[in-house]
């Protein structure tokens, strides 16, 4: 049989027995524990910040993980200018703090790698901190990169009991401190940096410009609002062509030429992310594709699994996402769906089924947005959308230049080519693409209705933006809604051709010509049509022995089908004679301008508006021919005759007054062609406007 005894009580010490001194002593220890409990408090109410929590100095001491920073395997290609301007901060005297921002997948991370290796090598002192959405652990690593560079450990106890912010003693003492380089890296969610809420740019948080070293940051948040006055901001941008190059050559550099290395780098985009993506595919000897050029090829057919395919663990692991092309920008999408922005990734999705060309601002309505996805929209959350995207780089606003550079300001939206490509490859097909693509089309064709119906120039600027969206649209639509579609292009492109767009113009007609001679043929007057509208416009471009070929088969053409005496058939002679001039065969285009006035005269009566453009057209051709008196009479006769039956303020009257003046002037008559000159100038400003 077993006997267990309990030693605790079996004997217990004498004083033990004395109640009344056992429950005196458990008293004064309560007393004791109630005063530092209280005394705890005190100290906390007293903090910075209402209290600042005690900071766990063995932590602080001991680190617990690496801050060296990593290494850059490869050359750093087309960053020399960013390397410079964080190279002479480090340099300086006074220290800062730099931002370095951008869209995933544009090399913030490597940069600053890179910057960090030649920081050292100018024996800096140089820490590397991973922000990982933790202020906490934020505060902790700078806390130990400030013990690292020196903080003493009284200074650390303070911080611990709560006698002092932890925030501020870090800060302090890196003020004081010279020599080093902090980095800060993928601080992608700036708002949680703390302590505390509020955005670093209030600069009383754990991210500030006051130490005497110079503080790095990485981030996909590219505001000034973000990030303060002080920062300075280095906006990442893709790589340049020939830099894109030489990244891919680094990494394969059996894998083709330079110049096949550069085409591909351009289809990347100069996006860091996939040009390492497809140098380290093309680095592996048993990859399918081993040439830039066979690669490039396979991304038609190939897309999703080159630069799309999974990763075991990107879907949860944030590192894991952020090398893969994939997944690098829903790290971004994710964020703004959390901070409220609930339409930024289908308003991305949206826009990445347009063209790779800029989109009209005024085209992305909640409307469009509600018709494609189904969700409700509003101008003030379509507005927060595009703002989110914006900030994350993963939507740009480009300035307008060219011919509408001095016009009102025209909002643009585009995607990188990359960032569109791959969003695009991730919708689910058929839906919801085809449900999507028809909302965009609906959209599209009202557009085109309102820039055709705006007065004067108003509207040249968004049709400048739409044409390279238009082909598509004829090309989903066709055949099942061909006419209606093709009906909007060509709208499209007289807009174009009054505001002298002659290149998107050219696009519009080649592709409504292309169709309209698979779906109508070749002889249909339609196609005829396009076809004479194609050679007009070609002339505008220069290109006139090519007009003067097609104009001459179209007229062959229109004579056979239409016969010789139908408008069509004279519109497609006097076109011809128009480009023959511009080649400077003047007689010939005399003659034919001369046939095309009879006819003109014969079918239509000596006052036609096609009759009087044909003397106008004939006396411009004499002209040029040096039939300077001939020329003259002819413009009086025509401007007499437009007067009559346009009106003296027609803008064809407006023409021929101002064609009368440079016939004067050819005649030596200079001081009654100023005179008439200077009426046209008035008139013309009272009537179409100083623009």
């Amino acid at each position: 049989m077993a006997i267990v005894t309990n030693y605790v009580t079996a004997q217990p010490p004498k004083w033990a027995e004395n109640t009344i001194l056992v429950w005196s002593v458990f008293g004064v220890l309560a007393v004791v524990s109630l005063g530092l409990f209280f005394w705890e408090r005190r100290l906390a109410a007293g903090a910075p910040d209402g209290g600042v929590r005690p900071v766990p100095l063995g932590r602080i001491a001991a680190g617990g993980h690496s801050m060296n920073p990593p290494t850059v395997p490869a050359r750093v290609r087309g960053r020399e200018a960013e390397l410079e301007r964080i190279g002479a901060l480090v340099r300086g005297p006074g220290g800062g703090m730099a931002v370095v921002c951008g869209a995933g997948g544009l090399g913030k991370t490597t940069l600053a790698a890179e910057a960090a290796a030649q920081a050292r090598d100018q024996d800096r002192a140089v820490v590397w901190i991973r922000w990982r959405d933790d202020p906490e652990r934020l505060g902790q690593d700078l806390a130990q990169a400030a013990h690292i560079l020196g903080l003493p450990e009284a200074r650390l106890e303070e911080a611990r009991t709560g006698r002092v912010s932890l925030v501020d003693a870090v800060w302090e003492h890196l003020a004081t401190v010279t020599g080093w380089l902090i980095v800060v890296d993928n601080v992608d969610t700036p708002s949680r940096v703390g302590p505390g809420s509020g955005l670093p740019a209030a600069y009383r948080g754990w991210l500030r410009p006051h130490g005497s070293g110079v503080l790095l940051v990485t981030s996909r948040d590219t505001t000034r609002q973000t990030w303060g006055p002080d920062a300075d901001m280095l906006h990442l941008q893709p790589l340049a062509d020939d830099a894109g190059a030489a990244v891919l050559l680094d990494a394969a550099p059996h894998a083709g030429t330079a110049a096949e290395a550069e085409a591909l780098a351009v289809r990347l985009g100069g996006l860091p992310l996939g040009l390492n993506a497809a140098g380290t595919y093309l680095s592996v000897p048993t990859s399918r594709h081993r040439t830039f050029t066979a690669y490039q090829h396979a991304l038609e057919a190939e897309f999703t699994d080159l630069l799309g395919a999974e990763h075991p663990t990107a879907a949860t692991d944030p590192a894991a996402a952020r090398r893969v092309v994939h997944h690098t920008w829903d790290l971004s999408l994710d964020q703004l769906h959390g901070d409220g922005y609930t339409l930024a990734r289908p308003v991305l999705q949206l826009l990445a089924l347009f063209e790779p060309a800029p989109v009209p601002r005024t085209l992305v309505t909640p409307e469009l947005v509600t018709d494609a996805t189904g969700l409700p929209a509003t101008a003030a959350t379509v507005d927060a959308a595009l703002a989110g995207l914006h900030q994350y780089g993963l939507l740009h606003t480009p300035e307008t230049d060219g011919p509408e550079a001095d016009s009102p300001a025209v909002g643009q939206l585009q995607l990188h080519p990359l960032v569109r490509e791959v969003t695009a490859h991730t919708l689910n097909r058929p839906e919801p693409a085809g449900t999507w693509l028809a909302a965009i089309d609906e959209h599209l064709a009202r557009a085109v209705e309102v820039v055709a119906g705006m007065p004067g120039r108003t509207g040249w600027p968004t049709a400048r933006l739409l044409a390279p969206h238009l082909p598509a649209h004829l090309d989903r639509n066709t055949p099942h809604n061909f006419t209606t579609a093709r009906n909007t292009l060509d709208t499209l492109a007289d807009v174009l051709d009054a505001a002298g767009a002659a290149s998107g113009e050219l696009l519009l007609r080649r592709h409504v010509l292309d169709n309209e001679s698979t779906v109508l043929g070749l002889d249909h007057p339609d196609t005829l049509s396009s076809r004479n509208n194609l050679a007009s416009t070609l002339n505008s471009l220069g290109e006139h022995r090519e007009a003067a070929d097609l104009h001459q088969q179209v007229l062959t053409d229109r004579q056979r089908i239409l016969g010789p005496d139908h408008p069509h058939t004279l519109t497609s002679r006097n076109n011809l004679a128009t480009a023959l001039n511009s080649l400077g065969e003047h007689q010939q285009a005399a003659d034919l301008h001369q046939q095309v006035l009879t006819d003109r005269q014969r079918i239509l009566g000596p006052d036609h508006p096609h009759t009087l453009s044909s003397r106008n057209n004939l006396a411009g051709t004499l002209s040029d021919l040096g039939e300077h008196q001939q020329a003259a009479d002819l413009h009086r006769q025509i401007l007499t005759d437009r007067e009559r039956v346009l009106g003296p303020d027609h803008p064809d009257t407006l023409t021929s007054r101002n064609n009368h003046a440079l016939a004067l002037s050819d005649l030596g008559e200079h001081r009654q062609a100023a005179d008439l000159h200077q009426r046209v100038v008035a008139d013309s400003e009272r009537i179409l406007g100083p623009d």
